[in-house]
């Protein structure tokens, strides 16, 4: 079993990993060639043998054969459920049929609705809702749990232990990828890794990202201060937590990246590549970084690559044709996705190419009204570019840098 992993976190606490390598389309959606961990955790001690979580039904086989080496899964006595999507309690039905059904479930109190919906539990289940801030015994173990509400299900909890300064955080902190390490102790391996991260919480959590600002509140009055932050995904952060914590809130803020300007463009017959790339060395003479992604007759970039680079970065260039008295269709999805997932201040330069005429720079405007993306240049032209819309172009790209 190359891609399971187990491992001790602490003294009580064990992680099973699943390496996800086969995985390409997260949420059937977002494309992570990347891969993705799936971390569940183990705690026993003489009182009691607690699950946190679970991997996805595909791997059950994997996760049973892992947690039978360390436990007998009939000596289980409680099931933690942070969040109810599958990802994370695919495998529960399973656990819970070995168990013999002994095991209480935690969970939010719309977890175990959604826990006879997804898998026709029944009564067999023995679910406890806990509260917001409550304190659960068990021996001398302490469970606090945090309601972590939307992020990114509105069943979502943590786990602290009190005990281990654990904080056990299901999606809030994790990332996509397959890490090389299990924990942060590899300079070389975090920078590698945050990046994911980022393009994590942009596909992922991006709809709801003030709620992350919100649930990091939560976890400081609550006057928690974990020294290890365990999450569902990606790498557990136990030689410096609050590096996690604090990209994070790096990335809900949309805090940017020094002189990053994320450019993006559709471009069928060379048009309007003629013109980015006309903006793309205007930009780099002023000095900013442009990161780039296009759609051509050649190739299509990540759509969800491109989603993780708004977070951080100062300004966006937008180019696309007309077409059929419309925008390009596919930079109209990618406008679309950023509004609903990356909603941040952040100026637009529109370019525009069109043929018989343009309505393209209108359509786009459109989709934008509504948003925090703001329009603080347009240039439409035919398609066949010319001196005076070279000049606009400059121009474009200085009122941009300068919004």
């Amino acid at each position: 079993m190359r891609n399971v992993i187990v491992d001790k976190v602490s003294e009580e606490l064990y992680l099973f990993r699943m390496n996800d390598e086969a995985v390409k389309y997260f949420e059937a959606m977002w494309e992570i060639p990347e891969g993705i961990t799936y971390n569940a955790y183990l705690l026993k001690n003489d009182d009691a043998t607690i699950l946190f979580d679970g991997w996805k039904r595909e791997y059950e086989k994997e996760f049973v054969g892992a947690l039978s080496k360390v436990i007998d899964l009939e000596e289980i006595d409680y099931v933690v459920v942070h969040h109810m999507e599958p990802d994370h309690s695919g495998t529960l039905p399973k656990i819970l049929e070995l168990n013999k059904h002994k095991a209480t479930v935690l969970g939010h109190p719309i977890a175990g609705k959604l826990m006879r919906s997804f898998y026709n539990l029944g009564d067999a289940v023995k679910f406890k809702a806990v509260k917001n801030g409550e304190e659960l015994q068990v021996g001398k173990t302490r469970l606090n749990f945090i309601y972590d509400t939307w992020l990114h299900w509105p069943d979502t909890i943590l786990t602290y232990l009190p005990e281990s300064e654990i904080l056990i955080t299901c999606d809030a902190f994790g990332g996509y990828s397959i890490p090389k390490t299990i924990y942060d102790d590899n300079e070389n391996v975090v920078s590698e890794y945050l990046p994911y991260a980022r393009k994590y919480v942009a596909n992922i959590v991006g709809h709801f990202k003030k709620h992350i600002i919100k649930s990091i509140k939560n976890i400081e009055d609550a006057g928690l201060k974990p020294k290890i932050v365990a999450p569902a995904h990606g790498l557990i952060f136990k030689n410096n937590p609050e590096r996690i914590v604090d990209y994070y809130l790096k990335v809900a803020k949309g805090i940017p990246e020094q002189r990053k300007v994320l450019v993006v463009y559709g471009s069928m017959y060379g048009f309007v590549e003629k013109a980015v790339n006309l903006a793309i060395r205007e930009i780099r003479d002023l000095n900013f970084k442009p990161k780039i992604f296009k759609f051509t007759d050649k190739s299509y970039d990540s759509l969800s690559d491109i989603i993780g680079e708004v977070p951080d970065c100062e300004a966006i260039v937008l180019g696309f044709a007309t077409y059929e008295f419309d925008a390009f269709p596919y930079m109209q999805h990618v406008v679309r996705s950023f509004v609903q997932k990356t909603n941040y201040s952040k100026p637009v330069l529109l370019l525009s190419a069109y043929g018989w005429g343009g309505r393209g720079v209108n359509r786009i405007k459109e989709l934008l009204s509504d948003s925090k993306l703001r329009v603080v240049s347009a240039v439409e032209f035919s398609s066949g570019i010319v001196r005076k819309d070279e000049d606009r172009i400059r121009e474009g790209v200085k009122t941009l840098l300068n919004a």
